[in-house]
């Protein structure tokens, strides 16, 4: 018998009677349920609440199946939720844990002929209740991002709950597939690829390969990997070949090098699996080198080079995983390369991604620091809750090690932040400590099992193992996450004053575009105090905060469409002073990963990438502020010192010219000097007195640069007041349009100065570039490529001095 994959004709039904709904795999209860037409749409207005019903109750989801033997094995993976399976009205499975494939033996269910297959999924909702009903004491979890209560208790996405950016929908459902194949049928269960980099300069690499083979002692296994083919004998379930590679093609992250995969097939009779294979060494550098302080580095090293890793965070592309598409995905990944990041961090309150995600990973050059699924909560420590933990872990580990992008595995997202935040743990911190201790360590010990070669990070943030310290606001050792802008409202000066050694979260919230806004939100709720913006807002606070510390350094906008750009502008210029500050610490510093990425659905967030994968105006400021080659201003004291980062694989020749700007556009220049950028650190290339710059006057500065095998150019400026003390005046600016095949080149041409000119296009596409400085007989072209070139696309134009002091227009 062939393995049959269940995928069609599911019904899916709820307890009280009143919906049954056709339903394909994979699924999730709200998309289902919405899409037949008994909800509204969950991301327009505030359609939140009305849509929590669907979890309230128990479902069942059923068919048949016709069978011609009885000898069969069920498989099913990322069941989401808490899950009875029946066959035959007899109970097989109760599945606990989206995160793990469960095979069960129907030898002694099934029968030939037609079998019924039952999903009873219980309530999430009640289900979280029960079990911690039924702990011992109360176990917290974090109210503050979770409406939903208890969501720590269960093994699925802890984000579904809520978050303090993501909307509590409670989905659930089937993540994965379920299907049916024969008992006793060989398979090849996981691959093992070690790999041992004997000479970095001489680039020799072996490639050990170990396959975990079931029902197949004896059998011939045959491996063919970098044109080579090994054979091997199964033995105890295991076979094994090693294959030595000379002159290999290494795997490098983005801008480090290139991204070659090689192909592994690996066969035993009928069953084959197949693999891309990235060679590379990556080692994560944890070592105290701070002499006298105690100081632990944090930095990785990709093929013997320090890398300083930049990126931002992952969660999920979607709030309702039914919704996920694997185009929609690789366009984000696509975005955050085309930003220069070699780096993301899947967060642990969201899930593992599929295999296609790592290999998206794989192809661009993306590494993945991947936590396991915990965040901002205390959890179980009970024997049962760990065993589940401990299989999650192996088979999470044994699915994603081969892949050349995994970095890291790290224990959780801020769960050692718990104890010190929640009353429960202060009152009793030995109690939960300990309870934390017993999850940490089944998580180390079962990733080892399962890869003992692996990179590992027990918590983040973290000042390294068996530190329970504060590494929100101590910046000596380990990971930081630096919040203290955000949740403290200080401002973004506050991030020039601290050394860390590696940032893994900080961010700053604005609003998303008014292209997303007005799909989702009616034109009568477009007002910052209203219910529904309150609504897309689900840190609290969040919208005043954003309105709040614009009047720090801008002059107020008038319309709602300018608040919006203006909230842009404004979280841009937050995460580059961080950024900036602290790639001029190289090598102190070796890595800044922003909050967020992109977005789970519409709203008000920290992300660069919006709801659809548009680009906020941060994205485009990260494409420059994560250049390979970037000068920068980092103020100290009277003195702006001008510094030099080259990230590039090699030293370049850098040319700086450094000039003073007035709200006119009249250009004075300060200074020019041409340097030679080495690699392994920033360095100080031009110190200048503030005093030099007239009381109206700005810094705009550019910068080129060539290599062997390499060159390119920059441009910034840097305003040492806030802007609102600058009277800026109308610029005028002009837009010329030229249609080429398949883009449109932009011509912005201005009167006088033009801060943050931004375009924005009446259909979706992707502008070159965008948030830009324009000056006087300086014109700046950008293309623009849309999604639909068949049609006509208008542009509107934004900049510092319309929003702020071009009146209600």
């Amino acid at each position: 018998m062939a393995e049959i994959e269940l995928t069609q004709g599911w019904r899916f039904v709820d307890a009280q009677g009143d919906y049954d709904l056709p339903v394909s795999l994979p699924f999730d209860s709200v998309s289902t349920v919405v899409a037949a037409g008994h909800g509204p749409e969950p991301y327009a207005g505030d359609a939140e609440t009305a849509l929590r019903w669907i979890a309230e109750r128990d479902w069942v989801l059923r068919r048949s199946v016709t069978l011609t033997q009885a000898d069969v094995v069920m498989v099913l993976s990322g069941l989401d939720g808490v899950v009875d399976v029946s066959v035959n009205g007899v109970d097989v499975l109760t599945a606990d844990n989206a995160f793990r494939t469960w095979r069960v033996d129907l030898s002694e269910y099934a029968q030939t002929g037609e079998n019924q297959i039952e999903l009873r999924f219980h309530s999430v909702i009640h289900a979280a209740e029960a079990l911690q009903t039924s702990q011992p004491f109360y176990i917290p979890y974090h109210k503050a991002n979770c409406p939903i209560p208890n969501i720590n208790m269960l093994r699925k996405q802890q984000c579904d709950f809520g978050w303090d950016w993501n909307i509590a929908l409670a989905p659930f459902g089937v993540r994965g597939g379920v299907s049916i194949c024969p008992a006793m049928k060989t398979r090849i269960a996981h691959l093992h690829v070690e790999q041992a980099h004997h000479d970095i300069e001489a680039e020799s690499v072996s490639v050990t390969v170990t396959a975990h083979v079931e029902h197949g002692d004896g059998a011939l296994v045959e491996m063919r990997f970098a044109d080579r083919m090994r054979e091997a004998v199964v033995t105890d379930g295991v076979a094994q070949a090693v294959f030595f590679v000379e002159a290999p093609r290494l795997w490098w992250p983005n801008g480090q090098g290139d991204q070659p995969l090689y192909s592994l097939e690996v066969r035993c009779g009928a069953a084959v699996v197949t693999r891309r294979i990235g060679l590379r060494r990556i080692e994560h550098v944890a070592v105290n080198d701070a002499k006298g302080t105690g100081g632990t580095g944090f930095k990785f090293r990709v093929n013997g080079r320090d890398v300083f890793a930049k990126g931002a965070n992952w969660i999920p592309a979607d709030a309702l995983h039914g919704r996920i598409e694997r185009d929609k995905v690789r366009d984000l990944l696509r975005s955050a390369v085309d930003a220069h990041m070699n780096m993301i961090r899947v967060w642990g309150g969201g899930r593992y991604e599929p295999d296609w995600f790592y290999d998206l990973c794989d192809e661009m050059g993306l590494m993945v620091w991947q936590d396991f699924m915990f965040a901002c909560n205390l959890y179980p420590a009970d024997r049962a809750f760990l065993a589940n933990v401990a299989a999650e872990v192996r088979e999470q580990v044994q699915r994603l090690q081969h892949h050349a992008c995994l970095a890291l595995w790290c224990g959780d997202n801020e769960l050692l932040g718990m104890l010190h935040e929640f009353p429960e743990a202060r009152a009793n911190r030995d109690r939960y400590l300990v309870m934390y201790d017993r999850l940490n360590q089944t998580l180390e010990r079962a990733l080892f099992e399962a890869d003992p070669e692996a990179n590992w990070w027990p918590s983040s943030p973290s000042l390294g193992p068996l530190n329970f310290g504060d590494a929100w606001h101590e910046d000596s050792s380990g990971d930081m996450h630096v919040w203290t802008v955000w949740h403290e409202n200080m401002p973004f000066e506050a991030y020039r004053e601290m050394r860390p050694r590696f940032v893994s979260e900080f961010g700053f919230q604005s609003f998303p575009s008014m292209a997303v806004i007005r799909r989702f939100i009616a034109p009568e709720d477009r007002n910052m105090a209203s219910a529904v913006m309150d609504a897309h807002q689900k840190n609290a606070g969040g919208n005043a905060r954003i309105v709040g510390t614009m009047m720090r350094d801008f002059r107020l906008p008038e319309r709602f469409e300018d608040l919006v750009y203006l909230s842009q502008v404004q979280q841009g210029l937050a995460i580059k002073t961080a950024v900036t500050a602290w790639r001029a610490l190289k090598p102190h510093c070796m890595g800044t990963l922003y909050w967020q990425l992109n977005d789970t659905w519409p709203c008000a967030s920290w992300s660069s990438l919006e709801y659809g994968g548009g680009w906020k105006i941060l994205h485009h400021m990260a494409a420059r502020f994560y250049a390979p080659v970037l000068v920068t201003v980092v103020p100290q004291g009277d003195k702006d010192v001008f510094k030099l980062i080259n990230d590039l694989p090699d030293e370049v020749d850098v040319s700086i010219q450094v000039a003073a700007v007035t709200p006119k556009g009249d250009v004075r220049p300060l200074a020019e000097v041409c340097v030679t950028a080495m690699t392994h650190k920033a360095f100080d290339v031009l110190e200048l007195e503030r005093s030099l710059l007239k009381q109206d006057e700005l810094y705009v500065f550019t910068w080129q640069y060539k290599g062997q095998n390499e060159g390119g150019e920059g441009g910034d400026s840097h305003a040492p007041q806030p802007f609102k003390t600058y009277d800026l005046i109308d610029p005028q600016i002009v837009i010329g349009t030229k249609e080429l095949r398949g883009k449109i080149e932009i011509t912005l041409e201005a009167r006088a100065l033009a801060l943050f000119v931004t375009l924005e296009a009446d259909q979706p596409g992707r502008f070159s570039a965008n948030a830009v400085t324009l000056l006087p007989d300086m014109p700046q072209k950008i293309t623009f490529v849309p999604q639909d070139a068949d049609m006509k696309t208008n542009f509107t134009v934004q900049n510092l001095y319309e929003a702020t002091l071009g009146g209600a227009r």
